[in-house]
């Protein structure tokens, strides 16, 4: 298939399109600076977001599209600005992928949004699959709430839309995982307090590898849960990580202080949920990393 995806050069986009590319899929890349990258073989590098952006010629004859543009919820605090940003730039890009499908003569079959497991609320007790109907009400789950619903209108279109919500992503390069890891490199790594928060995390590459199953499985639409099958508790999953590096774990870290240091945006490691990837699991999709420790052994230990 020939298919298309924005945010292809950020950490989730990098590792899909290696994927699609293993399976002899031919990846477009939109991106407004396409002249920083080479297109090689397989992949094309073309402008869109701009004022002399013109791709739909380059476009024609996609049969899906990956939307994960955005601006990153990570990096800097989630200042009302920030906020407004985050909101905006997923809104107009979700925008004009979807104004692209409807103007190519040669009609996509679907749509694969990105989205987040922050859509349900934060809880101890509760488990979630996509059959769950409780939404979060605070930034993260409405801005994710508005993200899906801009989305759906492809489905007034006539495409399948797929939204993957996202866990807590691990991988080498970015994500959470260096933030996480660091405290313990440092020798002063322990539980974030209060320890009994869920992380519903994924390795990088079952990402990558769940959507492209989205995009090659017809009967998958709706939301799709991409997290491990092994949710943890916050505690275990420090005292697993430092069994890892080789790090001991014993200064727990008080509320309080990530709150100073992050904001709003502590709400990332201080509340969490448990999510299962029902949908993946019922439709045969096999994690090549269920396990929080040998997703970790991978990522800091394999060449």
């Amino acid at each position: 298939m020939k298919i298309a995806i924005t945010g292809g050069t950020g950490f989730v986009g990098q590792a899909v399109t290696k994927e699609l590319l293993d399976h002899h899929h031919d990846v477009v890349v939109l991106t407004r600076s396409p002249d920083k990258y080479e297109d090689r073989s397989g992949v094309t590098y073309v402008k869109w977001l701009t004022e002399d952006a013109d791709p739909l010629n380059d476009l024609e004859g996609t049969d899906v599209f990956i939307n994960l543009a955005g601006e990153s919820i990570n990096s800097g605090r989630w200042t009302d600005e920030r906020k407004k940003r985050i909101i905006n730039s997923r809104i107009s890009s979700t925008q004009e992928v979807i104004n692209i499908m409807k103007n190519l003569s040669h009609s996509p079959s679907c749509l694969i949004n990105a989205s987040a497991i922050g859509f349900y609320p934060s809880s101890t007790e509760s488990t979630y699959t996509e059959a769950s109907t409780e939404k979060a009400h605070d930034f993260l789950g409405e801005t994710v709430q508005i993200w899906e619903k801009e989305a759906s209108k492809a489905e007034k279109s006539g495409f399948r839309v797929v939204y993957t919500r996202f866990g807590i992503i691990l991988g080498k390069g970015d994500g959470a995982l260096p933030r996480m890891a660091l405290p313990y490199k440092l020798f002063v790594g322990g539980t974030v307090l209060p320890g009994n928060q869920w992380m519903s995390w994924v390795h990088i590459d079952d990402v990558a590898r769940a959507i492209r199953f989205s995009a090659e499985n017809e009967a998958i639409s709706g939301p799709v849960n991409v997290t491990a099958p092994t949710p943890l508790r916050m505690k275990e999953f420090g005292i697993i990580l430092s069994s890892v590096l080789g790090r001991p774990h014993w200064m727990p870290v008080p509320p309080f202080a990530l709150k100073i240091a992050m904001g709003e945006m502590s709400q990332l490691v201080l509340e969490g949920q448990k999510v299962l990837p029902s949908v993946l699991s019922e439709n045969g999709f096999q994690f090549e990393y269920p396990e929080l420790e040998s997703a970790l052994v991978n990522i800091y230990h394999s060449k």
